[in-house]
């Protein structure tokens, strides 16, 4: 049996990232008072994406060449900026030792795709100025925070439910993203 999966590339993060502050700009003709950069629906595409990348490389025989073990946040722990700042470093590293180990062209573009979207994350974190985003020292394994998964399937679920369940909060419950803010 053979997987064949054809990705169009996505556009580069600071594409995005761009687009988001011109519609932020520009927020002043949009129907909702949420700035566009808390617009739930960029999420929701990182998300798929996300969700896209698992499902695509869920069937990838052997793991499509990647072995070892990823230090990962845990999806449960209390909600805290720092904890979702870490959780998308940890991602970030684990994807590109991920990146550097395939060889397959396809795999590659997904991942880099979502490398490009947890970069943008922490651009959008950065500017709804949650807290001082400089990177924090990645949490050593063992941590309370933190677990390995060893397997390219487990670390693509995790970081769904991470970008589905802390993400998605901070960013919600974020002053900035408040329906009554300004």
């Amino acid at each position: 049996m053979c997987i064949v999966v054809v990705v169009v590339p996505p556009p580069p993060p600071s594409v995005v990232v761009l687009l988001l502050i011109v519609l932020q700009w520009a927020g002043r003709g949009l129907p909702s008072s949420v700035r566009p950069i808390c617009d739930p629906r960029v999420l929701d595409r990182f998300i798929m994406e996300a969700r896209d990348t698992e499902t695509a490389l869920r069937g990838c025989k052997a793991g499509c060449g990647v072995t070892g073990t990823f230090v990962v946040p845990l999806t449960n722990t209390g909600l805290q900026a720092l904890e979702v700042q870490s959780g998308l470093s940890l991602f970030g590293q684990a994807l590109g030792a991920v990146r550097e180990s395939v060889s397959r062209a396809a795999v590659q573009i997904l991942i880099d795709n979502n490398k490009s979207n947890i970069h943008s994350l922490g651009q959008v974190l950065r500017s709804l100025h949650i807290q001082d985003l400089s990177l924090p020292p990645a949490p050593a394994v063992g941590d309370s925070v933190t677990r390995k998964v060893s397997s390219l399937s487990e670390l693509l679920r995790v970081h769904t439910n991470f970008l589905r369940g802390k993400v998605r909060l901070l960013l919600t419950n974020a002053p900035a993203c408040q329906q009554n803010s300004t």
